[in-house]
């Protein structure tokens, strides 16, 4: 039995492989709609280049394109993935290591069509998933401003892949499967502010390449998005953005939507690990219109199916017995005996949707690493939680993590020691 079970696997990627031919073989790239020659003028336009710096911020095209003391967008930040590492490109105005050279139409096809100048299939560490729904205005003005970067002469790194991930063409067959490329088209059925907040979300956010489950080849499981999953090789998880019931957000009113996105902190909770990151150098700097317009669409996701707690496979009852003593040690002088926290300074643990998430892993990271919200421009001064690795075992972690979840008006499943001990060994960037 076992030997025919093997047989399907390269029955299975031939079939995948032939997909991707006869979809690359059938598919143009749709024409920019934009004449040469108006193009040329917008790119000097110092109005299209301050939107593109403004969209380009929406994008959060920098955190992704600027390694750790480097130069603005001279690219070297390693993408970890499950199939190896990506280093992000330069993708400043220098002619030899950057997009100097390029044309629009080479930037249309990367951002749209996941195409590199030489005709490359780019792998989909570069959101161009989501990036395909941007307007072809909105990516001049892009183009404008990156063309417009000082110089920056980093080479590139290439991509450091495991085979057979390293073979470019086995992306025909992936795109076949997961990419369809559509610029954002409104829904006339909604509001003006709706479509904008969808627009951004689903395209320049990119905000489900974090916030949807991926499958085993990196795919996004599109039947719900922006339901949350768990970021790959990061080991954080991106919760479910639904307002509604049994959603991650559920119960966040349209000013705590805003409140995060715009300080880091609200009312129902704090950024932290990537999210306050994404804070940080991103949304924080979005227009308020822009913001309301994210909540608005963010109120109108659906109601998500309640999940069903999956039992214990031992005794979380005196799991969390123990967490309840370390938790009033540790824990209750900010968050408050009862989990409330206290106000624009320490966030409410209980219906936290980041303790609450399916996996746990936020909260196990939080206690491991500490809690860092991002420095804002509405907050400048937030405070912290310490780590506390050094001071608790994984089965303390495991017991005061557990005793959250479970406690007040809180009905999460309990954290096994053995995934507190793999969270631990977990790179933090």
């Amino acid at each position: 039995m076992k030997s025919v079970r093997l047989l399907w696997v390269p029955m299975v990627l031939l079939v995948v492989v032939l997909a991707g031919w006869w979809w690359h073989a059938h598919t143009t790239e749709q024409s920019t709609l934009i004449a040469t020659q108006d193009v040329s003028a917008m790119l000097k336009d110092p109005a299209v280049i301050a939107k593109g710096r403004y969209l380009a911020t929406v994008s959060d095209c920098m955190s992704c394109h600027t390694q750790q003391g480097g130069e603005p967008y001279a690219g070297g930040r390693v993408i970890p993935t499950p199939f190896g590492n990506i280093p992000a490109p330069n993708i400043t105005s220098d002619p030899e290591h950057g997009v100097g050279r390029w044309s629009f139409d080479d930037f249309w096809r990367a951002l749209h069509s996941g195409i590199g100048r030489s005709g490359e299939r780019l792998y989909p560490a570069f959101p161009y998933t989501s990036f395909t729904k941007t307007t072809p205005e909105d990516a001049i003005a892009i183009f404008a401003y990156l063309q417009s970067l000082p110089p920056a002469a980093q080479a590139s790194e290439p991509p450091g892949l495991n085979f057979p991930y390293n073979v470019r063409s086995t992306l025909n067959a992936w795109r076949a499967l997961y990419f369809k490329p559509g610029v954002y088209k409104p829904d006339p059925a909604q509001s003006a502010e709706w479509n904008r907040g969808a627009y951004l979300v689903q395209g320049l956010g990119h905000c489900d390449e974090c916030h949807a489950q991926r499958d085993a080849l990196g795919g996004l499981q599109g039947n719900a998005p922006l339901s949350g999953g768990q970021i790959p090789v990061q080991d954080w998880y991106a919760p479910d953005l639904s307002t509604q019931a049994n959603g991650g957000l559920q119960g966040w009113t349209q000013q705590d939507i805003v409140d995060l996105l715009k300080t880091g902190q609200s009312s129902k909770g704090t950024a932290f690990g990537p999210m306050a990151n994404v804070v940080g150098s991103s949304t924080q700097y979005l227009h308020d219109d822009d913001l309301r317009a994210i909540a608005i669409y963010l109120q109108s996701l659906p109601a998500r199916a309640k999940l069903v707690p999956v039992a214990a496979s031992f005794d979380s009852k005196a799991l969390a017995d123990h967490g309840h003593d370390i938790y009033v040690k540790r824990c209750a002088d900010c968050h408050g005996e009862n989990g409330a926290g206290l106000a624009n300074v320490y966030p409410p643990l209980d219906g936290n949707s980041s303790v609450l998430e399916p996996s746990g892993i936020n909260a196990a990271r939080a206690v491991l690493l500490g809690g860092f919200a991002p420095l804002t421009q509405g907050n400048p001064r937030p405070y912290s939680m310490p780590p506390y690795a050094q001071q608790l075992s994984d089965a303390d972690v495991a017991a005061v993590v557990t005793y959250i979840r479970q406690a007040w008006s809180n009905h999460a499943p309990a954290v096994e020691e053995r995934d507190v001990a793999a969270y631990r060994h977990t790179p933090i960037d």
